[in-house]
């Protein structure tokens, strides 16, 4: 290792991504093995539908006659988070202002400038219920910021309480001063349950909540009217999934204005693009039209679970996000199974996520899941 590099990265581990080897090209790619292309990418919990051709030719227009590539973005970000701040007002039923709204580069920047804003300096450690997002993990460690682990229960995916509360009061150097909630939680689907959020109301207010509600819109549950009452609640939310922005990376945090203004002191200037604004404000002028599609994905997710149950190989778990999870119900050599359950299925052209101790299945458009259907019962027939 370069003696210049923090001794303790060594022991961080990236977050992985498969190879974007999805070629557009449908027939078989001889340098992957024999690989099938186009793969259906069911393993990030993408939407699988493009924005609409209008939207992408007004877009377009926009970046040819409007933005200046000479120029920087709007350093504040007004117009979007007003347009943000009445979104989540009209679904929260809960009045909202922009001292309300920070934006970033995806969830992902959010998170790091939280954790910048609550321990560094040896000032705090973070507290996380595995398996979840693994990002709250890996960004504390490339910090240098102690991750604290409870686990959940194998039945449910919910939180052993008693644990995350001894771990919460015990006394440690340094402190727990972040909780990370996902709510629905990913990799596992669960929505928090009333025993979740009560013991999440009895947290003291020197310790942040952070809720991720990444989400939001396929769950259609949020904890974002009750954050007036608990000035140390953050949620977080993103137009990756539903929205269908992905590509664009834009993710938003809503709190007190406090908070906010914390946040809008660690945040990098210009840390979005005039192209990704551009498109965030489209998609919410749109969102009526954009936002049919989450009762499309939501009929096609009953459907995969309703299919993949009549394996009695395997375990599936409610879900109320835009992906499945499951497990085999015979659990030996399970990690041997699950490996080669993945490459099964990715030579046959589906990607799906091993991870959180079972396997994760993003919903995808009714073609790609009577694929993943076909796909997973062929490749159960090499472990079972």
């Amino acid at each position: 290792m370069l003696e210049f590099i923090r001794s303790d990265l060594a022991q961080v581990t990236s977050y992985s991504v498969h190879p974007a080897d999805s070629s557009t090209d449908s027939s078989t790619d001889s340098s992957t093995d024999g690989l099938i292309a186009p793969i259906d990418r069911l393993d990030a919990n993408e939407n699988p539908y493009d924005l609409p051709k209008e939207l992408k030719e007004k877009l377009a227009w926009m970046w040819q006659q409007t933005i200046a590539s000479n120029r920087y973005p709007d350093a504040g970000y007004l117009d979007l988070k007003r347009a943000i701040a009445a979104y989540v007002t009209d679904t929260s039923k809960t009045c909202f202002s922009t001292a309300n709204i920070s934006v970033g580069n995806g969830s992902d920047e959010l998170i790091r400038s939280l954790l910048i804003a609550t321990c560094l300096n040896g000032e705090g450690s973070i507290l996380v219920a595995t398996p979840t997002f693994s990002m709250y993990g890996i960004l504390a460690q490339t910090l240098g910021i102690p991750v604290v682990t409870v686990t959940r229960s194998l039945d449910t995916y919910e939180m052993d309480l008693p644990a995350t509360q001894t771990a919460l009061t015990q006394t440690q150097h340094p402190p727990i001063r972040v909780i990370f909630v996902v709510h629905p939680n990913s990799p596992t689907g669960n929505a928090l349950t009333e025993a979740e959020i009560s013991w999440l109301k009895t947290v003291p207010q020197h310790v942040l909540v952070v809720i991720d509600e990444a989400y939001f819109e396929f769950s259609r549950t949020t904890l974002a009217h009750q954050l007036p009452q608990y000035s140390n609640w953050v949620v977080l939310r993103t137009f990756s999934k539903a929205f269908r922005l992905a590509a664009h990376r834009v993710g938003y945090a809503i709190a007190n204005p406090e908070l906010i203004t914390t946040l809008e002191k660690v945040r990098l200037p210009y840390n979005l693009p005039s192209f990704t604004i551009a498109a965030a404000q489209v998609a919410l002028a749109n969102r009526p039209a954009l936002l049919t599609i989450v009762d499309r994905l939501l009929k096609e997710r009953h459907h995969l679970i309703e299919e993949l149950s009549k394996h009695q190989d395997l375990h599936l778990f409610k879900s109320d996000a835009n992906f499945i999870h499951l497990r085999l119900q015979n659990s030996s050599n399970a990690e041997l199974k699950y490996e080669t359950i993945y490459r099964s299925l990715k030579q046959q052209g589906t990607l799906i996520r091993y991870t959180g101790g079972g396997l994760r299945v993003t919903v995808g458009t009714p073609e790609e899941n009577q694929r993943t259907i076909h796909h997973l019962k062929h490749a159960l027939a090499k472990v079972v």
